[in-house]
């Protein structure tokens, strides 16, 4: 029994955000309750909510909150209804401000295939899939500098080339130097192998990555590091996925590869993820996918992957490893008893269709 306290904020956001998080608060509740942890929750607007109240997608308070409590759980954010919105103020202008305001440089999104799901998956016959993307956050082609203007310079063909718009992809050693060194370290605790991806024959900054790399490697001798390029790595994801165990990359990269190995488990709605800073600092835990406004309200929103990202708010951001434990194994208890949500549905005629809640009080019951 740990007895211990946390100050969780709250962000439920838009569409299904409010019910799947509302499903992640039930199931920490009922698991604090098993180790003596209790949580307040304080629960803060940013998104599409949050521009409807106060006309901006992150109201300061928001922020402040967020850097006074332990951990951040996010539902999610965004929806067709604010798609007009300046781009300065639309909704996911709420993440950026969250994750640069906190610090969050790096992303962790596991794409574990559950053996229950694996019909599901558009790669047949992979394997034990168990792969964690280590994503760089705040930095690269996302946050460098961009902009666009008028030329009248004649291309080789003849043609005018009118506007020209730029992005710029920088990165510093300090930036890169941090975040391998945390996959390194994540690495050493699972199967002892990272691979780093980039475009390092086309690419100065990747061959910087690949340089402090190489210059961390020997400080972890128990870690085989490889590298790929992304285009190399974006085939090899669906050819052997079986063989990745810890995936470190750039930010544009990152969001990418993620995307990929997420779909190979067969249902982003069962991917969490975090996104964590130095130590010391509140970590933000959501699930990958989207606020779904077509189904919001019809109970059809899986709720696991808000779960499964509470769990890795107990264990990464908490340390609260037991406690973690108990909710994913309760999320297989779950799958193992056939229920599904209709994402997670492959059409077998021994699968239970369920709501939102029946899913939500089925991992209830197998916390006990």
């Amino acid at each position: 029994m740990s007895g211990r306290a946390y100050r969780i904020a709250v962000i439920k956001g838009d569409g299904i955000g409010p019910e799947i998080v509302g499903s992640a608060i039930e199931v920490l509740m009922k698991t604090g309750e098993k180790f003596g942890i209790s949580f307040e929750f304080n629960e803060l607007l940013a998104g599409g909510c949050a521009i409807d109240k106060y006309g901006l997608p992150l109201p300061e308070e928001t922020l402040a909150s967020c850097k006074a409590s332990d951990a951040v759980l996010l539902g999610a954010v965004g929806g067709p209804k604010w798609d007009t919105a300046d781009p300065s103020i639309r909704p996911e202008r709420a993440l950026l401000g969250l994750r640069s305001g906190l610090g969050l440089y790096s992303n962790l999104r596991p794409a574990l295939l559950f053996p229950q799901l694996a019909s599901a998956s558009p790669v047949k016959d992979t394997g034990a899939v168990d792969i964690l993307i280590v994503r760089e956050l705040t930095g690269g082609i996302y946050f460098g500098e961009n902009g666009s203007y008028k030329s009248d310079d004649i291309l080789a063909d003849g043609t005018v080339k009118g506007e020209v718009a730029y992005d710029t992809e920088a990165y510093s050693e300090g930036e890169i130097r941090r975040i391998v060194t945390q996959a390194f370290e994540y690495a050493r605790g699972r199967r002892k192998k990272l691979t780093l991806v980039d475009k390092a024959n086309v690419l100065r900054s990747s061959r910087l990555w690949r340089s402090v790399a190489k210059e961390i490697a020997p400080s972890y001798p128990d870690v085989a590091l490889d590298f790929l390029y992304v285009d190399n790595c974006a085939m090899q994801l669906i050819g052997r996925p079986a063989s990745f165990d810890v995936i470190v990359t750039s930010n544009m990269f990152g969001d990418i590869l993620s995307d990929e190995a997420g779909m190979i488990t067969g249902s982003i709605g069962m991917l969490p993820s975090a996104s964590m800073g130095a130590p010391g600092t509140p970590g933000m835990f959501e699930p990958i996918h989207g606020s779904a406004p077509d189904i919001a309200g019809t109970g059809k929103a899986n709720p696991l992957a808000t779960i499964l990202s509470a769990a890795m708010m107990l264990r990464w951001g908490l340390a609260e490893a037991e406690a973690a434990d108990l909710i994913e194994e309760a999320v297989r208890k779950t799958l193992d008893a056939g229920y599904r949500t209709p994402d997670i549905a492959s059409g077998d005629e021994s699968e239970i269709i369920v709501d939102t809640n029946k899913m939500t009080g089925s991992v209830l019951s197998a916390i006990g």
